[in-house]
């Protein structure tokens, strides 16, 4: 009988699934992060001249390498539509979605990803031309209005239409650039998205002057990145990733004084956050020091948002709501303890 039973317990092992390889081994084996982007949204992932991703998502990349590898550059970027981001995230094809995607609870819970951590508060907005004389969103009643398809902002328009009485003329394309280029074409009367990737729109036009975003904003759009439901430790790092750019601005750890911060600082919160106490990183599949590789790589949030929304870059943004806590902001990270 002991033999049959130990035949059974033997062959059920067999049967057995494999355990799931972790999204963090398994970037460790391929020896790069796989980062899902945009098709190009100035000062948040754009190609520069050299083929080079840069921008405020691609900075969560760029940290998450720096974290994983102690090397910035051990991330590769694949351009995704609006339409087929959560797709290419579900199938396993990236490791992460850095790529403007507002936070909802039907993404939340129907799609087997989970939202991370919010690195931009935005709103919904329009861009219209100045020769059309309207000031308002309401104004625009009949107008036809351009939005890229498998975005939340068909629901925010179908939404606003619905609560203020008002007819909109949808017209869908599928990519960011096919909407763009159907706006600047004349096809629609007005074009509506996030309001920081609106800027960055106006300035690429052939005649941004002849363009002016409307005032109003019609929706709440928290921006971060996504990873897939499966693996709770991958989505403990990438959090505590965009977390640890908040708590460095807070606690004025810099890149140029990171490494003074780590030999000199007394404050306990910033010995935990640097590594120079507890063993938080190891927790995380880290070394301890996964902090001060992501500074050294990319600043703090603050720094990083400068960098890519400054008054000296092409898409210069107000910091507005992503202000820290404690300058009237919504930018509040936990504590690391």
């Amino acid at each position: 009988m002991a033999g049959f039973l130990a035949g059974i317990v033997l062959s059920a092992v067999a049967s057995a699934p494999a355990l799931a390889q972790s999204t963090l081994d398994k970037i460790k084996q391929r020896g790069q992060i796989i980062c899902g982007t945009s098709e190009g949204v100035p000062g948040f992932s754009l190609q520069d001249s050299k083929g080079i991703w840069q921008g405020f998502d691609t900075d969560i990349c760029r940290a998450l390498s720096a974290a994983i590898f102690n090397d910035p550059d051990k991330a590769s970027y694949l351009s995704l539509s609006s339409k087929n981001r959560l797709v290419a995230l579900q199938s396993g094809e990236i490791d992460v979605l850095a790529r403007t995607t507002t936070w909802t609870l039907g993404r939340d819970i129907g799609q087997g990803v989970s939202f991370t951590a919010v690195n931009y508060y935005d709103g919904q907005g329009f861009i219209v031309r100045k020769k059309l004389n309207v000031n308002s969103v309401k104004e625009l009643d009949g107008a036809s209005i351009c939005v890229a398809q498998g975005t939340t902002t068909e629901l925010n328009l179908a939404d606003y239409s619905r609560t203020n009485g008002i007819k909109f003329e949808t017209v869908a394309f599928a990519t960011l650039e096919d909407t763009v280029q159907a706006y600047e074409a004349g096809r629609c009367d007005a074009y509506t998205t996030d309001l920081s990737s609106l800027a960055g729109t106006r300035s690429k036009l052939k005649a941004p002057e002849e363009h002016i975003l409307l005032q109003q904003v019609i929706s709440k759009e928290p921006l971060g990145p996504w990873v897939r439901k499966s693996d709770a430790a991958w989505f403990d790092l990438v959090r505590w990733t965009v977390f640890a750019l908040i708590n460095a601005e807070e606690f004025g750890v810099t890149k140029a004084n990171v490494d003074e911060m780590v030999k000199t600082s007394t404050n306990p919160e910033i010995r935990r956050l640097l590594g120079a106490e507890g063993k938080f990183g190891e927790s995380l599949g880290l070394s301890n020091d996964w902090v001060v590789r992501i500074i050294k790589a990319v600043g703090n949030y603050g720094e990083s948002f400068e960098r890519n929304f400054g008054a000296n870059t092409n898409n210069p943004l107000p910091r507005g709501a992503n202000k820290l806590w404690t300058q009237g902001g919504l930018q509040f990270a936990p504590p690391i303890r």
